[in-house]
C-alpha cells in the first residue's frame, strides 16, 4: 500500500510539471508568500547574513529546531535548506517540486528518473531525480545539479553533497554559526 502511494504521489509531481510546463511562469514567480505558512519553507530575500570577499563565502548559519539551515536560491526561489553533510543530495519534497513546476522553474525536461533513497533511520523510500539549473549561495552559482524529491509533502530541505562537492573547501565555524565556501 505505502509503495503505492508513493508511485501515485510521483506520478501526479510528475503530470503535475508536465501540464505546467506550457503553462505560463507570469505572475507570483520566485515569491516567498507560497511558502509563509511553514517555518521550514520561509523563503528571505534579505542577504544580510551573507558575505563574499571574491575568494570566499561566509554564510551565517540559523540554527532552527536543533539543526542548521542556510539561505539558498534554487532555480531563483529563495529557500532555507538544512546544512546536511552527511546527505548524498540536495533533497527537496513534493511541495517544492509542485511549487517551482507551478511557476514554470521546473520542467520535465529536468526529470531525470526515480531511484530509491535510504534516509538517516535506514528507511528506503522511492523518489524521484531532478536536475536543479541553479543553485546559488551567497554570489557562488552552480548549474545542472542533481537533486532528489521525496515523497513526502513535509520532507525537510536538505542541502547535501551533491552541491557541496562541486565547492571544494568547505569550512564550519560552529562558535560562530558559520560556513565558509572557498
Amino acid at each position: 500500500m505505502k509503495k503505492t502511494l508513493q508511485i501515485i504521489v510521483t506520478f501526479i509531481v510528475c503530470l503535475c510539471i508536465s501540464s505546467c510546463s506550457s503553462c505560463s511562469s507570469s505572475g507570483r514567480k520566485g515569491q516567498a508568500s507560497y511558502y509563509t505558512h511553514s517555518p521550514k519553507r520561509e523563503i528571505s530575500q534579505k542577504n544580510e547574513n551573507i558575505f563574499s570577499n571574491g575568494e570566499k563565502t561566509i554564510i551565517k548559519m540559523k540554527k532552527v529546531g536543533g539543526v542548521y539551515q542556510i539561505p539558498v536560491d534554487v532555480n531563483g526561489v529563495r529557500m532555507s535548506f538544512i546544512f546536511d553533510t552527511g546527505a548524498s543530495s540536495i533533497s527537496i519534497s513534493n511541495t517544492e517540486a509542485l511549487f517551482l513546476a507551478k511557476q514554470g522553474l521546473l520542467s520535465k525536461e529536468d526529470i531525470k528518473g526515480s531511484e530509491s533513497f535510504t534516509d538517516a533511520i535506514g528507511n528506503i523510500s522511492q523518489g524521484t531525480i531532478i536536475v536543479l539549473r541553479t543553485v546559488k549561495i551567497g554570489d557562488r552559482v552552480l548549474h545542472d545539479i542533481d537533486a532528489s524529491v521525496v515523497n513526502n509533502l513535509t520532507a525537510p530541505l536538505l542541502f547535501g553533497q551533491t552541491a557541496m562537492k562541486k565547492f571544494g573547501k568547505i569550512s564550519i565555524d560552529n562558535t560562530k554559526g558559520e560556513v565558509t565556501f572557498e
